[in-house]
């Protein structure tokens, strides 16, 4: 008898393919059978209606601290995320010893906006193989981490971290990567971007490596099954200089490289130059693939209202004050003069109303633009109206990728066909980091919702291919990304006629009462971890049947041409 039987659904398996009417049979957590008439099961899920697909596979998060404290890895798998790799970036929080804690935990509150009180806790553990075992067997999610560079760096150099390495400090660090591999890391990353500061101000301690020091690390790789390499190059333009330095890593490697992010946030539309570094890579036998954040950049902007002329004032008022001020005419008039000025004064957020989204309440996740049309009034008076009589919170929309185009149908049309080359993997979510300022965690059901259902732009079967089998496959996760007899049963039942991301609010739950940016999803169903449900209609169930991922016996080597 099968443990598990997902019956009547549409299998979408993640290579690609047609979808197709199949039951889906599951024993000790994999796939065995696929088909019809597959016999009888302890447990039956009827998906009638259903697609099913593979767990969504989120290849960039910053989740390491947050499984400390919740085993979910919210709200990630309310979404169809399965599995999640942390360690990006450099930044991890393994090897630590006692006289460094500190410094590591500020430097992740700094660089990954994450409050201090959820990096509290006895930091107990020492090397990285005794971080893994304290997550080993509590975690609902499937999780794999990177060993980060700024981190073995501080605990081989103390505060002479932020300079040149010695050749013995060097070794030191070498030996810190082979044996966090050894333990089971799934790779190495590092970052020289211009924005990574640690809790001084000061750049984080991987900005000061030079070219041989990096290149020392990546070579440790090579030795490791199941291994790979992350790098954040820098913010903007990608110059012969870093191109040549990725293809580097690759080769000492011997493993493909992913870079954060492609677009950047850059003023101006440069990645085709971002991604001329893939080509470089490729010319010289190496592998080298950006990821991109498959979505909008919604940053929350709670202060955006203060900031404007003559607003402030009337913002710090109690509710039934701002209320009737805003009755006022000569208050009205000297807050339109204050949006007018904003504009004059080059703010774009009040360029461009279609890229400013209220945040909460009644017209959560519109833009003041839409609403402005459903109400038949200016833009200004739905934030004089509706946003400030009760202080709502704003979410500045942030192109990341062919900013020019904004949030218009060409944009997302333009978008859409960068995804589509092999060049570029989609990710970038970020999740667990940045808690106060955006909720990217929730990218599957956008791309799902928006981009699939809403806008017609990928089939169900190229994006579900996207997020689940490309991702899997550059980092050699073993028996996941697709729907296979032999697979793990990493599933996802879905609705395809109302699969949708629902806006991102405020949640007070991290410890010490820290608050961050949340959301749920609309049309998922059902979350399987290794044929275990962990999430049932929007709510988690408290299994923790996920796997801690490790190399080499959870993953296998993908080698590059030239390594």
């Amino acid at each position: 008898m099968l443990d598990l039987l997902v019956t009547g659904g549409t299998v979408v398996d993640g290579t690609g393919a047609p979808a197709r009417r199949a039951d889906i049979g599951v024993a000790d957590g994999r796939i065995v059978r696929l088909g019809a008439h597959l016999g009888t099961a302890a447990t039956t899920i009827d998906a009638g209606g259903f697609v099913v697909c593979p767990g969504f596979v989120d290849v960039h998060t910053h989740y390491d601290a947050q499984l400390l404290w919740d085993p979910t890895a919210s709200p990630s798998p309310l979404h169809g995320v399965t599995t999640i790799l942390g360690g990006n970036c450099g930044f991890t929080i393994a090897p630590i010893a006692p006289e460094h804690v500190d410094y590591i935990r500020r430097m992740m509150a700094r660089v990954e906006g994450m409050p201090l009180s959820a990096l509290d806790g006895a930091w107990d553990w020492s090397t990285f193989g005794s971080w893994l075992d304290r997550l080993d067997g509590r975690v609902a999610v499937n999780a794999g981490f990177l060993v980060g560079h700024s981190t073995i760096r501080r605990v081989a150099m103390g505060e002479a971290s932020g300079g040149p390495a010695t050749a013995e400090q060097v070794a030191a660090m070498v030996a810190m990567v082979h044996e966090a591999l050894g333990a089971g890391a799934l790779g190495f990353s590092s970052s020289l971007g211009q924005a990574h500061t640690d809790g001084d101000g000061a750049p984080v301690p991987s900005r000061a490596a030079d070219r041989d020091e990096i290149l020392a690390l990546c070579r440790a790789v090579r030795d490791h099954e199941g291994t790979t390499i992350e790098f954040i190059p820098a913010v903007g333009e990608i110059g012969v200089e870093l191109a040549d330095l990725m293809a580097d890593m690759s080769l000492a490697a011997n493993r493909p490289l992913n870079w954060n992010l492609l677009g950047s946030l850059s003023p101006v539309e440069i990645y085709e130059g971002q991604l001329a570094a893939s080509d470089v890579a490729a010319e010289r036998g190496a592998v080298v693939v950006a990821l991109t954040l498959p979505d909008l950049m919604r940053l929350r902007s709670d202060a955006l209202l203060r900031s404007l002329p003559g607003w402030r004032d009337v913002v710090r008022l109690d509710g039934e004050a701002r209320r009737r001020a805003v009755a006022d005419p000569a208050i009205r008039r000297q807050l339109h003069e204050g949006v007018d000025t904003a504009r004059a004064r080059g703010l774009g957020a009040m360029a461009d109303w279609d890229l400013v989204e209220v945040a909460e309440g009644r017209w959560a996740g519109c833009t003041v633009a839409a609403v402005g049309t459903a109400l038949d009034v200016d833009p200004v008076d739905v934030l004089i109206d509706v946003v400030l009589p009760d202080n709502l919170p704003l979410t500045t929309v942030l192109p990341s990728l062919l900013p020019s185009l904004g949030a218009t149908d060409e944009g997302w049309r333009r978008r859409v066909a960068v995804w589509k080359d092999p060049r570029v993997v989609l990710g970038g979510s970020d999740a667990g980091a940045h808690l106060d300022l955006m909720c990217h965690a929730n990218y599957p059901t956008v791309v799902l919702g928006e981009v699939v259902r809403q806008r017609g732009l990928l089939s169900l079967e190229e994006a579900v291919r996207m997020m689940t089998d490309v991702p899997a496959r550059l980092y050699g996760l073993r028996d996941r990304g697709r729907i296979e007899e032999g697979a793990h049963a990493d599933l996802v039942v879905l609705d395809p006629d109302t699969v949708g991301s629902e806006a991102a609010h405020v949640r007070t739950d991290l410890p010490g009462g820290g608050y961050r940016l949340y959301a749920e999803a609309a049309g998922v169903s059902q979350v399987l971890v290794n044929g275990v449900p962990i999430v049932v209609e929007g709510t988690f169930t408290g299994a923790e049947p996920g796997t801690l991922l490790r190399s080499g016996r959870d993953t296998e080597t993908r080698t590059v041409p030239g390594g």
